[in-house]
């Protein structure tokens, strides 16, 4: 035979119940407000690059106004940090990635501490080095910027936008100069 609850019991578990289902989707409509597409990405014109030779690109990126990212090196552990990854076609490689100097802001969810930051429009650059083998043509360089957002009243879970770039492989073209001072014969 069950027991039956007494109606007390009942009604603070159905409280409960009620409680944790409005909270949930207070919860669900606050991620609902969080701000979409706060970071673009400038086209990238065709970067030129002779195979076996470093060269660099430089990727832009804009910050929506009102908003700012935490820079590649933010004061805090617990903030996360402005990252790109690249993924470059098997026989091209990619280098170091060179990140802006972050800008040190306050704000009021955070009064103790400076926050280290992007805003408005900055650039990352990265070294591109064809290998001597790859065959001369376009290439195609995808790539996602990992960032977490912020206002000054809170910062927003971390987001990815994709970045995507050419890259024209042109073949070596140095014409081999002589000097003047040596002989084109040879001595014996």
């Amino acid at each position: 035979m069950g027991r039956r609850q007494p109606a007390c019991q009942r009604f603070l578990c159905e409280v409960a119940a009620t409680a944790c289902f409005l909270a949930g989707l207070g919860f669900a409509q606050q991620f609902s407000k969080i701000p979409q597409g706060l970071v673009s990405v400038v086209p990238t014109p065709i970067v030129s690059v002779v195979r076996g030779k470093p060269s660099r690109v430089e990727l832009h990126f804009r910050v929506a106004s009102g908003f700012h990212i935490n820079s590649h090196n933010p004061h805090s552990k617990i903030l996360i940090p402005t990252t790109l990854k690249l993924d470059p076609p098997t026989d091209i490689a990619m280098g170091e990635v060179s990140y802006p100097k972050g800008k040190d802001i306050s704000v009021p969810f955070a009064r103790d501490e400076k926050l280290n930051v992007y805003s408005g429009d900055f650039d990352i650059g990265a070294a591109v080095r064809p290998l001597r083998t790859v065959v001369p043509g376009l290439y195609q360089i995808r790539s996602a910027l990992r960032y977490q957002a912020c206002d000054n009243r809170a910062c927003y879970p971390p987001k990815q936008v994709p970045v995507q770039f050419m890259v024209r492989v042109n073949k070596k073209t140095g014409v081999v100069v002589r000097s003047s001072r040596q002989s084109p014969h040879v001595h014996r």
